[in-house]
């Protein structure tokens, strides 16, 4: 049984709980919310079963990918699977999730019904076994909008006020840019398993320019829109990195597995100053 658990919950790839969580603390920045159960609740779904859900249901489809992937079997990065243990992932899945879908909807009625069908009924589009979007160029990019729902969420299970449309806009960039970055770190695997990808059909190096297009567009949101400067200097340094990696060191270059991992651990040391910065400051609850 342990080794189920442990296969589990490298499924559910930790080393990338920092987006759900991320977007599920956003909406509840500066309130006294530490002693409530309805958070915690929340909180420890964004964690493990919703992204048991989201990345668990993306394996079982692309599990001739993810076994010419040299980044799979690790807690930060996700499972590799043999062909009888992802077979079965669907029971837990779905065992895991029922629980969790009848507490919530108990706890807020239809409008959580309606936000948790719409996440289902992304994550199906996205990952049918012949027809699914995420080998549909560029529409596997608008499939990212289902993490956005984590904020609504959010919102009915804490009882916040709504974000202004502008969050949401740098929200989807947010998601956007961190798809694209996974999608060049995995180019080969893709390519040799033949699955099509913003990335293997355009280029790394175009992927590369349009994650630096998506990071500017976050820039100027954050310091023009938001009037923001310190989140938006934090991105400042990230878009600096992006082009010293594109015109400087990386280039069009392969990642090694190791650097992969460097990045992995960066990103949540990152993701832990920003998600902390923005909550303490709630600079993204209103513009200025």
């Amino acid at each position: 049984m342990l080794a189920k658990l442990i296969f589990w919950l490298k499924v559910s790839r930790p080393g990338l709980w920092f987006a759900t969580i991320w977007l599920y603390i956003l909406p509840t920045s500066q309130m006294d919310i530490w002693d409530s159960p309805h958070f915690w609740l929340g909180f420890f779904y964004c964690c493990f079963p919703l992204n048991f859900l989201v990345y668990g249901w993306n394996d079982m489809v692309d599990h001739e990918t993810d076994r010419l992937n040299p980044r799979k079997d690790s807690f930060l990065f996700g499972a590799q699977g043999s062909p009888e243990q992802l077979r079965a992932l669907w029971k837990p899945i779905l065992v895991v999730q029922s629980i969790f879908f009848v507490l919530f909807v108990y706890l807020e009625s239809w409008p959580m019904l309606l936000l948790l069908t719409s996440l289902v009924t992304i994550n199906a589009l996205y990952n049918l076994p012949k027809h699914g979007l995420r080998s549909r160029p560029p529409l596997e990019l608008l499939c990212q909008v289902g993490y956005l729902l984590v904020a609504p969420f959010s919102i009915l299970l804490n009882d916040t006020a709504a974000l202004p449309w502008q969050t949401y806009l740098y929200l989807f960039l947010f998601a956007l840019q961190s798809h694209l970055m996974g999608e060049v770190m995995d180019i080969e695997p893709d390519r040799k398993a033949n699955r099509k990808t913003t990335a293997t059909v355009i280029g790394r190096e175009k992927t590369k320019w349009l994650i630096i297009l998506l990071v500017s567009a976050e820039v100027y949101l954050l310091l023009f829109i938001f009037q923001e400067v310190i989140f938006g200097t934090m991105l400042v340094l990230a878009l600096l990195w992006l082009l010293l990696d594109l015109f400087l060191i990386y280039k069009n270059k392969n990642y090694t597995l190791l650097q992969m991992q460097l990045f992995g651990v960066s990103s949540n040391i990152i993701a832990v100053a920003s998600m902390s910065y923005v909550w303490y400051s709630a600079c993204l609850l209103s513009i200025a």
